[in-house]
C-alpha cells in the first residue's frame, strides 16, 4: 500500500458515491494510512468538495495541507447520465449546455483537484495520483460510436493525465499520474446500461475498490500518464 501510518494521508474525492464510498472505508480498514480524507459534494464543513466550484477545492486542500501531507489522492468521480440526460446516441441528442457539464465534471474537475492537491505531496518518493477514467474513452478502442460527451470527456480526461504526469515528473521524478478504468460496476452511473454486460464482469462497489486499490499498489514510475483497466492493462488512449 502506498504511504506508511505514522507518515502520510490518503484522499478520495468523490467519497459519497458507490465507489469512492468503497474505496474510503477500505482504506480506513487497511490502515495504512494516519488519515484518510474523504470530500464529496453531498458532505457538509471541511468534507465539502464540488468539482464545479475551484474555491471548494482549494478548501478541501488547505484542509489536507495542514498534514500529513497525501501520498495518494484518488479522484473517484464522473458523470454519464442525470434525471433529464442520458447519453447521447447520435448527433442529434447533442446539446452544448450538457456536453459543457460533463466535460466540466468528468475533465475539467479532476484537473482543476490535481492544480491544488499535486503541490500538497511529497517531492520525493512514491505517490500516486489517479482519476476515474473508461475504457470508452479510448479514442483507439472505440468501435460503436455514442455517447459522445462521455466518450469525448473521458478522452480529454486521459490527455489532462498524460499532460500533468510529465510535468509532475519535473518536481518528484517517482511521482505516478495515471488514469484508472474499474470496469462495470454495479453503481446509480451504470445501472440503466447493465444489460448487456457479461456474467462476471458487473462488480461490487466493493470489489471494484479492492481491484482499483491492489492495481495502484503494483504499479510503477513507467507506468505513470497511462490509462489502466482494474486488471492492470494499459488501455490505449
Amino acid at each position: 500500500m502506498v504511504g506508511s501510518a505514522d507518515k502520510t494521508s490518503a484522499v478520495i474525492i468523490g467519497a459519497s458515491g458507490g465507489i469512492g464510498s468503497a474505496l474510503e472505508a477500505a482504506l480506513i480498514e487497511e490502515g495504512a494510512f494516519e488519515v484518510v480524507h474523504g470530500f464529496a459534494r453531498s458532505r457538509g464543513g471541511v468534507q465539502h468538495l464540488d468539482l464545479l466550484d475551484e474555491a471548494s477545492i482549494a478548501a478541501a486542500a488547505a484542509h489536507v495541507g495542514v498534514g500529513p501531507a497525501p501520498s495518494l489522492v484518488i479522484v473517484a468521480t464522473g458523470m454519464l447520465h442525470e434525471e433529464s440526460n442520458d447519453p447521447e446516441r447520435a448527433l442529434r441528442d447533442l446539446d452544448p449546455s450538457w456536453l459543457a457539464k460533463v466535460y466540466a465534471v468528468n475533465a475539467i474537475g479532476p484537473a482543476i483537484v490535481a492544480k491544488h492537491f499535486l503541490p500538497l505531496m511529497p517531492r520525493s518518493g512514491r505517490v500516486v495520483f489517479a482519476a476515474l477514467s473508461a475504457r470508452v474513452g479510448s479514442i483507439t478502442d472505440n468501435r460503436l460510436g455514442g455517447w459522445h460527451g462521455y466518450r469525448a470527456s473521458k478522452a480529454a480526461l486521459n490527455m489532462l493525465v498524460r499532460n500533468i504526469a510529465i510535468e509532475e515528473r519535473r518536481r518528484n521524478d517517482r511521482a505516478i499520474i495515471v488514469a484508472v478504468h474499474p470496469g462495470t460496476v454495479d453503481t446509480a452511473l451504470s445501472r440503466p446500461f447493465q444489460g448487456n454486460v457479461q456474467p462476471g464482469r458487473l462488480f461490487s462497489a466493493d470489489r471494484a475498490a479492492m481491484q482499483l486499490l491492489d492495481m495502484i499498489d503494483e504499479l510503477s514510475v513507467r507506468d505513470s500518464g497511462k490509462l489502466f483497466d482494474f486488471e492492470g492493462e494499459e488501455v490505449p488512449f
